[in-house]
């Protein structure tokens, strides 16, 4: 399998920027905060997979694979062992297993999780899925519009990554929320760190009830919802 691998400037702290997207990954302030704020509390979790014997995870862009790992370090934390996560993502562009291990060096905390992580990345970017007691995960190394319209499994959350609307357009497409709508049951919900108005209203027309809320350190708003 043959990858256009992301091009990364480094800030002085050790913190990766995509060159072509001309975005940052996570926030500068503290990615794993962020992500626990946006995507962890903002799709009501641990609370919606409390008694599910199964919880399926979406996300739009794998990227270094932070909210990934802080999923499954809150479900080790907080569900049973005869539960299971599934956790799918998308990423157009990975990086290198060198640049993966720089960028998740920052977070030391999710040290017992990024080991796993990293050790079966080149199995990942071969199209092999990584198994890990309770948890498996997948990552389809493409685009959105190209992976979502073959997933078939219901999704209970979505975690809207990806580089911003205004910087990444070509993932936040009406196709992207009607696959969305398609695969999500009544009561799945999504959270996303952006709230911009395209994103609010295709997400609103294709059938999610939207909320905008309070964003992580410097943005004021983020978006989460439900489908109806």
């Amino acid at each position: 399998m043959t990858h256009t691998y992301a091009k990364l400037d480094w800030t002085d702290d050790g913190q990766p920027l995509s060159k072509s997207h001309g975005d940052v990954y996570f926030s500068r302030a503290s990615g794993l905060d962020e992500t626990r704020h946006v995507f962890l509390t903002g799709n009501s979790l641990p609370a919606r997979w409390q008694n599910a014997p199964a919880f399926t995870i979406a996300e739009t862009g794998f990227g270094t694979g932070l909210n990934f790992l802080a999923a499954w370090q809150l479900w080790q934390q907080t569900a049973s062992p005869e539960q299971r996560l599934n956790f799918i993502s998308v990423e157009k562009f990975p990086l290198t297993p060198e640049d993966m291990a720089k960028a998740l060096a920052l977070w030391p905390e999710l040290g017992t999780w990024t080991r796993p992580l990293l050790e079966a990345y080149p199995a990942l970017l071969a199209g092999m899925p990584m198994v890990h007691n309770n948890v498996t995960l997948r990552v389809d190394f493409t685009d959105t519009a190209s992976a979502l319209p073959s997933w078939t499994s219901p999704v209970d959350a979505w975690f809207l990554d990806g580089f911003a609307p205004a910087k990444n357009p070509d993932m936040w497409t009406n196709d992207l929320f009607t696959n969305m709508a398609r695969l999500t049951p009544c009561g799945g919900t999504f959270a996303t760190f952006t709230a911009a108005g395209v994103v609010r209203r295709g997400l609103q027309n294709a059938g999610f009830d939207v909320h905008k809320v309070r964003g992580f350190g410097h943005k004021r708003d983020m978006l989460t919802g439900q489908r109806t």
